[in-house]
């Protein structure tokens, strides 16, 4: 395991619990910041759909406070991590104006927020729909929040591979609210998640590589190497493409979303092949950040598939 003080630039260990330059207490946005909000975005949109292919049924209300806690225990992990990496964060360009980093809030009001909201959703969470649900959300902030940011993120270029299963236990967690269990189908939406992130951060990481080797994080450019890095985006992509049509074969993703998984998985493939082709300058820039992009549509309109099918009524079989 490679060392906190190996990888990081000088002094930053030490200061790492350092109060930040600026008076104790921030503005509301600065809290909501901490929160990483468009990461609770994307949580509530895949808990949404694994409720909607559940099968079971719960008052709106509760599914209402359910999701929203959700969403809370999401935004708490990511709080803790932010409290956490506050020093690798100001050294990296992208995350330097964080609130921590940027001396906006005090890193033990992060740490006490977070575990505060951390407590809160996974008890309410509990009281509301069930303690399955409440389980898997405490298992997905713990997951996070240590597992990820304390251990695998500075000790192994694999970090993402296995700490994308936080980011993708929305969709389980659910299930769990709707129907009291996990089924088949979150268990797939999780797969789909899992598989799809590798490639979705490692095009990032092509580009980010120099930010990532000056905070001393192991990301897999930095470490295996930029062409190791791109055979593993395709290998990886030909695993997604084929997994996103999984829910057609198991009968929960109709024609609309066959189409939407057909089409998405060859653009996949299609950009991840243009990332391994493409090694030098402007070119190996665009092509990682256009697969990092079509990633995000990708996943977007595969769920909003299985959204429009589930809940709208849209759903039409495939005949085979």
């Amino acid at each position: 395991m490679t060392s906190l003080s190996n990888t990081l630039p000088a002094g930053a260990e030490a200061n790492r619990f350092a109060p930040a330059p600026a008076a104790v207490g921030g503005d509301v946005p600065d809290y909501f910041a901490l929160l990483k909000p468009r990461v609770m975005v994307l949580v509530i949109f895949t808990a949404l759909v694994g409720m909607v292919v559940s099968h079971g049924h719960v008052p709106p209300t509760i599914a209402a406070i359910s999701l929203l806690m959700i969403a809370v225990g999401a935004g708490a992990s990511g709080c803790l991590n932010m409290w956490w990496d506050a020093d690798i964060d100001a050294v990296m360009t992208r995350t330097a104006k964080r609130p921590i980093p940027d001396g906006r809030i005090q890193p033990n009001e992060a740490l006490a927020f977070g575990l505060t909201l951390s407590v809160g959703s996974v008890l309410i969470l509990g009281l509301a729909s069930n303690w399955l649900a409440a389980g898997l959300l405490a298992f997905t902030i713990v997951f996070y929040a240590v597992i990820y940011s304390m251990w695998l993120k500075r000790a192994t270029p694999q970090n993402i591979v296995i700490g994308g299963a936080a980011g993708a236990l929305p969709p389980v967690i659910g299930q769990a609210v709707i129907s009291g269990s996990v089924g088949i189908e979150s268990i797939v939406l999780f797969l789909i998640i899992f598989i799809w992130t590798p490639p979705h951060f490692w095009a990032l990481a092509l580009v980010k590589a120099g930010e990532y080797a000056k905070a001393g994080i192991p990301m897999m450019p930095n470490v295996a190497g930029p062409q190791s890095t791109r055979r593993q985006i395709v290998y990886y992509t030909l695993l997604l493409a084929p997994l996103g049509l999984a829910p057609v074969a198991l009968g929960f993703g109709g024609l609309l979303y066959a189409i939407v998984g057909l089409l998405g998985g060859l653009g996949m493939l299609a950009f991840s092949v243009q990332v391994f082709r493409n090694r030098e300058g402007e070119a190996e820039k665009r092509a990682a950040m256009g697969m990092f992009a079509f990633s995000i549509l990708y996943l977007f309109l595969l769920f909003s598939a299985l959204l429009a099918e589930q809940g709208l009524g849209l759903f039409r079989p495939v005949i085979v």
